[in-house]
């Protein structure tokens, strides 16, 4: 099965003490680059992330991206409760030394040193449930990538037909072409003699003759679409194979169009590299 570049994966799960989501977006490219975007608790994930992305991907520009939300936040506030007791105890005693105009308030004491901290969150227990999510999570992308490429095969199918089609009707018009072009050698000739020139007739009889045959070209192309729909057969990573063969098609549909003497083998040659170059723009998708 052939896959497409072109796909988007998301998934997300909840773990003790946090929510993740994971997403993915992947577009063509020649190699693949990955570009993390972790928030910086998670960058420890970098490499191993990495890992990930080309044990299940060969080709693509493909950003990973990972959200997270604690169940209760990312820091905590710890009251340190004896320092608390031991400053409400001392303020009890300045409170008999001077009197109740000296009452602090309790806010007062929590701007005491150490009587108030934060804690920072663990993040270290979501490390491992963060890289399990994401495998799944390109899973899920190949799958996509893989109803991606189904499709793109089905169109290539269906204008590699266009292409036999186009060979057919021109294989067809080859008598009818064969006979324009003697007629039109044996027209020259009738000149040449009438005014001798034998470097002219030469020249016109090697064109002519160059003209004379394309079932060469027609064979090529039928021999080129046979090797497309082998490597769509095959699957796995065809489409630089897959490119290079486009430029075999488009040689030989310009070698065709260059040999036409008549409207519709030019328009048949059109019609080729119309399909080509439709197959062609399709293809850089394909991993």
């Amino acid at each position: 099965m052939i896959q497409s570049m072109t796909a988007f994966a998301r998934r997300d799960t909840h773990v003790t003490g946090a929510t993740l989501v994971w997403e993915l977006k992947s577009v063509n490219h020649r190699y693949l680059e990955v570009t993390p975007r972790l928030p910086e608790a998670f960058r420890e994930l970098d490499g191993p992330l990495r890992e990930l992305c080309r044990k299940h991907l060969n080709r693509g520009k493909v950003e990973v991206g990972l959200r997270y939300q604690l169940d209760s936040g990312d820091t905590d506030i710890v009251i340190d409760d004896a320092l608390v007791t031991q400053f409400g105890a001392a303020m009890d005693r300045i409170n008999e030394l001077l009197g109740p105009t000296s009452a602090v308030n309790p806010a007062d004491i929590l701007r005491l040193p150490g009587v108030m901290q934060t804690r920072e969150a663990d993040f270290a227990p979501l490390m491992a449930p963060a890289l399990a999510l994401l495998d799944e999570t390109l899973a899920v992308l190949v799958e996509t990538r893989a109803r991606e490429g189904a499709a793109l095969k089905q169109l290539l199918e269906d204008r590699l037909d266009g292409v036999l089609v186009q060979v057919s009707r021109t294989r067809a018009a080859l008598p009818r072409i064969q006979d324009a072009l003697r007629q039109r050698l044996v027209k020259r000739v009738e000149d040449v003699i009438a005014n001798p020139d034998q470097d002219r007739l030469e020249q016109e009889l090697v064109m002519l003759a160059q003209k004379m045959d394309v079932a060469e070209e027609l064979d090529r192309l039928e021999a080129h679409v046979t090797e497309v729909r082998r490597a769509l057969g095959q699957g796995g990573h065809v489409g630089r194979r897959l490119d290079f063969l486009m430029q075999e098609l488009n040689r030989e549909a310009n070698t065709l169009a260059s040999k036409s003497i008549d409207t519709e083998t030019t328009q048949a040659a059109v019609e080729l590299k119309v399909l080509i170059e439709q197959m062609r723009e399709q293809i850089q998708n394909i991993e």
